[in-house]
């Protein structure tokens, strides 16, 4: 395999991953930019980001045989929306077997905190949590949460849809053989957001969107991003490059209209999932109070200055609300310090109006 500039920008990244892991020195300086489109981004995210960044632009230069490239996006694409809708159906099916509503964020208390919500699920991800605690425990850092503590409630069904994700990779891999380097680095990008949004955060969350749509811009407009880029830095490589790749819609007179119509349809999806998230956000609020409920909790727990007012108390299950000035966010944090090793597991409903004050 030669090594090029794509190969060792890779090779650089792959490292980096590698610091980021054993250091939080470059926390302050990458932190703001990744937070942007990894939806909160957290030093575990980080760690993935760079990582599958620098193996997807390595091994983009690795096949030599002749690849339908083209075809491979658009089966990428296809995969990454069944996972993404499937993980959304993990999510239900949990909440139906566990018997707790869908409107309400889960926190397992088991081997720390983890939550889930249909509007930001984790399932997946503590299952990828526990293989990698069983490979490399020791050396995982405590502010890294890989969601194990979710593991013992995901469906066994959610253990076969992982295996939608090596797949994934795989025909993403595929689909970057063989492009000039913006569109390379384009989908090696997407691709990376594509694979941590369907672990950590699901369809509703802003690395999946991120993925999808950088996926499906490179499938319609692949051939153009490369002729503005060449054009911009005038580059004739890059150009003479990118002929060789005809793009499976190329505009012409005759199929202005037809592309018009197909991008129309590309934003209405989009535009489609982002107002469904923020529909199931507003419809599932409890604007009034927060209702909390609580699994197995020992009798000396005591909440400080959280103002829960109980409500009823059954064999194992004791439920409280709470006032609705509280921050969602702030709500989960400050139960966590009391119910630390106090119970199995707790649960909110969740609140979108509190983040609006």
């Amino acid at each position: 395999m030669k090594v090029n500039k794509t190969i060792l920008v890779g090779f650089i990244l792959i490292v980096f991953s590698g610091i980021i892991f054993v250091t939080d020195a470059f926390n302050p300086i990458i932190r703001p930019i990744t937070y942007i489109f990894l939806m909160g981004s957290s030093k575990g995210k980080d760690i993935m980001f760079f990582f599958l960044l620098g193996i997807f632009l390595i091994l983009s230069q690795t096949i030599k045989k002749e690849i339908d490239s083209t075809r491979y996006l658009k089966i990428s694409i296809i995969i990454g929306s069944i996972l993404l809708i499937l993980g959304i159906l993990i999510e239900i099916l949990f909440r139906l077997q566990m018997g707790i509503a869908l409107n309400n964020i889960f926190a397992s208390m088991n081997h720390g905190m983890s939550t889930t919500s249909i509007l930001h699920t984790h399932l997946l991800k503590s299952i990828l949590g526990e293989i990698l605690t069983a490979i490399m425990g020791p050396f995982i850092q405590s502010n890294i949460n890989t969601g194990v503590g979710l593991y013992s409630y995901v469906p066994n069904f959610a253990k076969l849809v992982i295996l939608l994700i090596p797949i994934l990779f795989v025909t993403c891999v595929l689909a970057s053989q063989k492009r000039p380097w913006p569109t390379n680095f384009i989908l090696a990008v997407a691709s990376s957001c594509l694979i941590i949004g369907a672990i950590d955060g699901g369809m509703f969350g802003t690395p999946a969107i991120v993925g999808i749509c950088g996926l499906y811009l490179v499938y319609r407009n692949g051939y153009y991003t490369n002729c503005i880029m060449g054009f911009l830095i005038n580059d004739k490589n890059l150009l003479e490059k990118n002929e060789e790749i005809q793009p499976p819609y190329k505009v012409h007179s005759l199929r202005k209209m037809r592309d018009l119509f197909n991008l129309s349809i590309y934003l209405f999806v989009i535009g489609g999932i982002i107002l469904l998230r923020f529909t199931v956000a507003f419809a599932g609020a409890e604007p009034d109070y927060y209702t909390v409920e609580i699994a197995n909790m020992e009798d000396n727990v005591t909440f400080g200055k959280i103002p829960l007012e109980k409500i009823s108390q059954t064999k194992n299950i004791t439920t409280y609300h709470v006032t609705s000035e509280y921050n969602e966010m702030e709500l989960l944090n400050d139960l966590k310090v009391p119910l630390n090793n106090s119970c199995e597991y707790y649960t909110v409903s969740w609140n979108i109006y509190s983040y609006l004050d």
